[in-house]
This record gives structure tokens, C-alpha cells and sequence, in this order.
């Protein structure tokens, strides 16, 4: 699973690029998906890549991610307890390893998007592709930008 966050925002952007980040439900900035791991996503990322940083999901800052972030729709926030009506799961950490290993996708009645805020210490550049902006693909390293998002 990817972890997509978007960085830019769509001023002065193409159509094309615009509508594949609508796609991937990356509205505004500052917004966050998790998506598979596949050949149509992957393709999406490359068309982005200037607009978005990601990396593998890593199943501690997931569920961090998930019990801070997640909401239903309409806002309001998750518990524990939602998630054993909703999904059948114990905790967010069962619910980020069941994500990661693809069983439990993130779909209704939850947002699409997790909104996060700006990072502490700001961006090194969302005009360098990484490792001397934050733009594009950094693996593992995604999860060092989410802890100073959450």
C-alpha cells in the first residue's frame, strides 16, 4: 500500500493533471490517501509525481495515521468501537496491518481523504523532487513526514 500525500496545489496545473489527481481523491493540499500497490495507480503517481510525495505504508505510522485522522463522513471522529460495528476490527492497529495486507479497504461510510496539517519545521521544497525537496517517491522515508504532519 502507498501512502499519497499531496503538496501543490492545481493553480496553473494541466487538465489531465488535475482530473488525475481528483481520481485519486487529492483535492487540496495537505490532503492524504492510502491506495494499492498496482500497475493503474503507479502509472497515476508518475502523471502527479510533481504534485504529490509517496512512499510504502509502514503499519505503525498507519494506524497513528488512521485513530488521529480518520473520520466518518459527514466529520466526526472514529473509535474504537466504530470500528468494531463498522468493520469488524478490534483496534486501528488491526485495522492498518488489515489495510497493508489489502483485506480492509478505507471506503464509505469513511472519508476518502485524511486531512492533515501543514508539517512542523515547514517543507524543504514542494519544487525538488526528494531527497532535496518533497516531492515524489521516498519509500519508506514517507512515514518521517507524516509523524510531523499528524
Amino acid at each position: 500500500m502507498f501512502i499519497v500525500i499531496r503538496l501543490r496545489g492545481s493553480i496553473g496545473a494541466r487538465k489531465d493533471i488535475v482530473d488525475t489527481l481528483d481520481m485519486l481523491n487529492l483535492h487540496t493540499s495537505n490532503n492524504c490517501v492510502v491506495i494499492p500497490e498496482d500497475k493503474t495507480h503507479k502509472g497515476m503517481l508518475q502523471k502527479v509525481r510533481d504534485m504529490v510525495t509517496w512512499g510504502e505504508a509502514d503499519a505503525e505510522i498507519l494506524a497513528a495515521l488512521l485513530k488521529k485522522k480518520l473520520r466518518l463522513e459527514g466529520g466526526n471522529s472514529v473509535e474504537s468501537t466504530d470500528l468494531k460495528k463498522l468493520l469488524n476490527v478490534d483496534s486501528f492497529e488491526a485495522l492498518a496491518s488489515a489495510v497493508i495486507d489489502g483485506k480492509v479497504k478505507i471506503v464509505s461510510p469513511f472519508e476518502k481523504t485524511l486531512r492533515l496539517r501543514p508539517p512542523t519545521k515547514g517543507f524543504k521544497s514542494t519544487r525538488e523532487t526528494y531527497p532535496k525537496g518533497d516531492l515524489g517517491y521516498r519509500g519508506k522515508e514517507i512515514s518521517k513526514l507524516l509523524q510531523r504532519m499528524i
